[in-house]
């Protein structure tokens, strides 16, 4: 599917081809001889566990915790620039200025990366993994709140929630389940392009995102419980958050691009 106009139509070829390359990325689920000798040592009821701690640190933060993120950061300074943004794009018409939504969702990830690399690290020296979660959960969706707004959207109704966490979930998969996953955040994306249309339930989806994160970080979340050595865990922390802020950018983009189409043209 590609936009009526021509700087439209380059601009939509060029983000399929960074969706492309991002699943091309995530084929294959890579494991070391370290993973698997790690594998071997964990508990098995850390994973349960971690699937708990994430669960009750998305309610928690969904409940009670997004206007504390909110305080880090200019809501509706970030709400005037997409206005800003998109009134240049429809008088300009061109790829420069429709790339500005990119530029402003991109202000804010390397501060928040930095974030999550320090807290990670620094609670990996000392031995702390489980209670690292709700910091890294908070950190994860400011991230992805700052994207939200920078391409026009809110995330306080419980439909845009749902669509978060199936983001976050889908970022996380490996191979057919990967591509299934996206192909179906973009069948909806592309045919509905409303954020109150989901047909998704937060907490069902809560459980899903938090299983898949508990699987994604069950090893690293085990060295960072132990002192000093905990350090390459918590480092980890950074490495997933960039890899869910690159997927959910990509799909924020998206949805940017197919509601802008219309009005831009």
């Amino acid at each position: 599917m590609f936009f009526s106009k021509d700087y439209w139509e380059k601009e939509w070829a060029a983000l399929e081809k960074r969706e492309m390359r991002f699943l091309e990325r995530q084929q294959e689920e890579k494991s070391s001889k370290v993973t698997q000798k790690i594998a071997e040592k964990v508990p098995e009821k850390l994973e349960r566990t971690l699937k708990a701690a994430f669960n009750k640190a998305f309610e928690v933060v969904f409940e009670k915790g997004t206007g504390l993120i909110e305080k880090t950061y200019d809501k509706e300074r970030q709400k005037q620039s997409f206005q800003v943004n998109e009134y240049t794009a429809r008088i300009l018409k061109n790829r420069k200025s429709v790339k500005a939504f990119s530029k402003q969702a991109r202000s804010g990830r390397t501060k928040n990366l930095l974030l999550s690399g320090i807290e990670g690290a620094g609670l990996g020296i000392l031995g702390i993994g489980i209670p690292d979660i709700p910091l890294f959960t908070a950190v994860l969706l400011k991230s992805i709140y700052e994207i939200a707004l920078s391409y026009g959207y809110s995330y306080e109704t419980k439909e845009e929630q749902c669509f978060i966490l199936k983001v976050i979930e889908t970022a996380l998969l490996h191979g057919e389940k990967l591509r299934q996953a996206d192909q179906e955040l973009n069948v909806w994306i592309d045919t509905v392009c409303s954020e109150d249309s989901s047909g998704m339930d937060r907490k069902e989806q809560i459980v899903r995102t938090s299983d898949v994160l508990a699987e994604a970080l069950l090893y690293m979340k085990f060295v960072q419980g132990i002192p000093i050595v905990g350090l390459a865990g918590g480092l980890a922390d950074a490495v997933y958050l960039k890899r869910i802020t690159d997927y959910a950018d990509l799909k924020y983009k998206r949805r940017c691009y197919c509601s802008l189409r219309d009005r831009l043209d």
